[in-house]
């Protein structure tokens, strides 16, 4: 009866899975918290959609690496402007929708393999101001887990600033998106703690009891050797964060997210 009515919801577009265990669930979001830094908080591009908090701790940097360009770079730009070269790369487009004397970009995708039209992010990255820090803002609509998994540890411990939007988190509440899930945030948290968290308003939430989970977030993360990090109750919204749908509800970061103190 159950393969019957499986192969009956799968005929009908719909995937019937047993959904992962709550309380594993939860012990893993928690360990995902923010952490308080006393690196001040800045944010970088417009007051929406690409814009982003990450610290103020850029001076020494050579270079921002950012896969997925988009109708709007404010970030890219205002990184340029501090004299920092932006690195970008997106198949997809012809290039950024405006030009800065700090960017090159190339016409690839960044991927788990070098191809045609595709690129490793650790081929992409070995180039760029070789034995300094560098930044990683990325937005690549889901290829981030692979993209992450696959990046080398040494790779990851030259940035020392990571500002990635996560998609389709929703898929933690089933066991195979779990277990893909969460191995790219334990890889970033062996050298990153998390400083923010900003649910992307253009997307749903989805929630099981106490579990509250929105589909799509902007994660911060910040290298463990640039500051003093603690565990404390922050605010959220931060007081700079902005909605990236303006005619859209916000969506507060679920107190799930924030730890028990929230």
């Amino acid at each position: 009866m159950k393969e019957f009515i499986r192969t009956m919801c799968i005929n009908n577009g719909i995937w019937i899975e047993k959904s992962m265990d709550k309380l594993q669930l939860r012990e893993f979001i928690y360990t995902l918290r923010p952490m308080y830094t006393p690196s001040e908080l800045r944010r970088f591009g417009p007051k929406g959609d690409g814009g982003y908090i990450m610290p103020d701790d850029l001076d020494g940097v050579g270079g921002c690496v950012s896969p997925g360009v988009s109708t709007e770079c404010g970030f890219d730009v205002q990184i340029a402007e501090l004299g920092i070269d932006v690195h970008l790369a997106d198949a997809s487009v012809s290039g950024p929708p405006v030009s800065h004397p700090k960017f090159t970009f190339s016409k690839l995708y960044v991927d788990t393999f070098d191809g045609v039209d595709t690129v490793t992010i650790d081929k992409f990255s070995r180039s760029i101001s070789p034995g300094n820090d560098l930044i990683l803002q990325m937005d690549i609509e889901g290829a981030e887990y692979r993209v992450l998994n696959s990046a080398s540890d040494r790779l990851l411990s030259r940035f020392r600033i990571m500002v990635i939007e996560f998609h389709s988190l929703a898929a933690l509440f089933t066991p195979f998106g779990f277990q893909e899930i969460s191995s790219v945030f334990r890889k970033l948290l062996s050298t990153h703690n998390i400083v923010h968290i900003h649910p992307n308003n253009a997307s749903t939430v989805i929630s099981a009891g106490p579990i509250i989970i929105p589909q799509c977030m902007e994660f911060t993360f910040y290298r463990k050797d640039r500051s003093n990090f603690e565990y404390r109750s922050l605010r959220y919204p931060h007081p700079l964060d902005v909605k990236n749908v303006g005619d859209r509800r916000d969506i507060a970061l679920p107190r799930c997210w924030c730890g028990p103190d929230a």
